[in-house]
């Protein structure tokens, strides 16, 4: 298999997890389209979703699925979205595709993170894929100032603006055995809006596209 049918069975696979009737909190990125894909074939089966970017909120609506604003729902039952990486603990590094911020927020309100990834994402420490944070453009210099404090070698991600207007900083050659403590770290940067650490609040369920199948992790 390819490692996009790879990432297409993981995909698929999530659907075990979507509750009729309820609200799903969506990601961004390949391998979350395949999900999206999915979700389209029992749309009239769900109220509705809540997308994590502009890009995810287009796909959902192309296939009939509603599109709520997270500000309307309490609560969902499930958030389902990719890793850049992910270690043994379930810590993720997200972000490659700049939607971390939102990804992180709908994250927050779910009651359980599915993470659907193909077996090419799994790592036994994390920071080979370079650690995205997302910045207030005018804090761009000094946060890099910073980051390079912390360890890493900051390199802006040129012609990149979010969804929310900011900027992003990479951080690569990083060895990150506190997932925890670094993502804390780097959000009290001044002028740091979120990175791609999600380690405060890392993945419930695991489902990993092999060529043996789907794997889950719980």
């Amino acid at each position: 298999m390819t490692q996009d049918e790879l990432k297409k069975a993981a995909g698929w696979a999530a659907l075990e997890y979507v509750e009729k009737d309820s609200i799903v909190g969506v990601g961004t990125g390949s391998t979350v389209n395949h999900f999206i894909d999915a979700l389209g074939t029992i749309r009239e089966d769900i109220q509705g979703a809540v997308s994590s970017s502009i890009a995810s909120t287009q796909r959902l609506e192309a296939l009939g699925i509603e599109v709520f604003d997270l500000n309307s729902v309490a609560q969902l039952d499930i958030y389902v979205d990719g890793a850049d990486e992910i270690d043994g603990g379930k810590n993720m590094i997200k972000g490659g595709g700049a939607a971390l911020t939102r990804e992180k927020i709908v994250s927050a309100v779910a009651k359980k993170f599915v993470c659907i990834i193909d077996d090419t994402k799994n790592v036994d420490v994390l920071g080979d894929f370079p650690l995205p944070v997302e910045v207030i453009p005018m804090a761009r210099s000094y946060v890099a100032r910073e980051l390079l404090k912390l360890g890493g070698d900051p390199v802006y991600r040129e012609g990149v603006v979010t969804d929310n207007g900011n900027i992003i900083i990479d951080v690569y050659h990083m060895q990150i055995k506190d997932p925890k403590a670094l993502e804390i770290a780097i959000n009290a940067i001044v002028g740091v809006v979120t990175n791609g650490l999600f380690a405060a609040r890392g993945a419930d369920v695991v489902l990993t596209g092999t060529q043996n199948g789907v794997i889950t992790t719980k």
